[in-house]
């Protein structure tokens, strides 16, 4: 038996590995060519200390000097005396260039090109091999006959054979002249990663998702997850866009929702001349009850002007959630950031 370790470093690089059962982390990450920081490898120098987000462990024996009983507690780990009960999520308190590793580089092929609307692509690829991801992160991907990357997120599942992104219709844009007038199926592209620190954790409270645009991409691969585990917490989403035009997956949206009765969505457009039901901006429908008193989880992805603009709205209604996770991206840039609000 084996299990799946995600190591997350701090410079947002994520790599996913195997661990036997009974085999300690540390070993199983030098076995593929990982190296974590260590030093004694007998639980007593607590340099290869990292924090566990998910999943099940034992530890073995150790010293108070290199691991407190309150670290212990909070699911800090020495990865010398950890051996898993089920897949993991660690936190890796350096970079992957320290612990001599890289992003992978995964080769696809185009199944299809699809206008999702008149400004949205879905781009729909067959991979080689599988990439394991977290819910919610992204990969760069190559834009062929060109040396250009830019960063997507998945809105598929983790594992699946086919992988799907969402892609802004940028008139000029590299990747968005590729796929409006040189993309055919079978052409070759490198998808470098995964990445990212949004991604999906631990649910034990409610959800409240906020999309903006194509920041719903990884809300689909997340919610996607959810129904797989059969989550029973509410989960309320807003995903707003600027024209009526812009809505996309609305259909996924409605099945998804049948697999998890307990997912509620509102759609939101700004455009003021709109006919939809709810329009203006973000801002203007998330009220404190979406808040549930603190006791809420919030996952925001977005545009850079809607991101800022829904963390000064949450400051100003005054309830702070237990956790707020947030990626924000400029579509005209390779770059993204995340972040979670301490």
């Amino acid at each position: 038996m084996s299990y799946k370790i995600a190591l997350n470093f701090e410079d947002g690089i994520t790599r996913v590995i195997d661990c036997y059962a009974g085999e300690c982390v540390a070993d199983a990450a030098f076995r593929q060519k990982i190296n974590l920081p260590m030093d004694c490898r007998d639980g007593v120098c607590g340099t290869c200390k990292c924090f566990c987000e998910e999943g099940n462990y034992e530890l073995g024996t150790h010293l108070d000097e290199a691991l407190t009983c309150e670290e212990e507690q909070q699911r800090y780990v020495l990865t010398c005396q950890m051996t898993l009960a089920s897949d993991c999520v660690l936190k890796v308190p350096t970079t992957s260039l320290a612990c001599k590793t890289a992003p992978e580089v995964y080769k696809a092929e185009v199944l299809e090109v699809r206008p999702a609307s008149e400004t949205t692509f879905s781009l729909y690829l067959a991979l080689r091999q599988r990439i394991e991801f977290l819910s919610g992160q992204y990969v760069n991907v190559s834009v062929p006959g060109t040396e250009h990357k830019r960063p997507y997120s998945f809105s598929s599942p983790s594992g699946a054979e086919t992988v799907s992104f969402l892609i802004r219709n940028l008139p000029g844009g590299v990747m968005s002249t590729y796929l409006a007038e040189r993309a055919v199926p079978g052409d070759t592209m490198e998808l470098t990663g995964p990445m990212g620190a949004f991604y999906l954790r631990p649910v034990v409270r409610p959800l409240l998702f906020l999309a903006g645009g194509t920041g719903l991409a990884p809300f689909l691969s997340i919610l996607e997850e959810l129904a797989e585990k059969g989550i029973e917490q509410p989960v309320r989403m807003y995903y707003a866009v600027t024209r009526d035009s812009d809505l996309v997956e609305l259909s996924r949206l409605e099945a998804l929702s049948q697999r998890l009765p307990k997912l509620s969505f509102e759609t939101i457009v700004a455009d003021p001349s709109s006919s939809h039901p709810r329009r203006g901006f973000v801002t203007d429908h998330v009220v404190a009850d979406d808040l549930n008193l603190g006791d809420v989880d919030v996952y925001l992805c977005g545009p850079s002007p809607m991101v800022e603009a829904v963390r000064n709205h949450i400051a100003k209604l005054g309830i702070s959630p237990s956790n707020f996770y947030f990626e924000k991206f400029n579509p005209a840039d390779a770059a993204r950031t995340a972040e979670k609000v301490a």
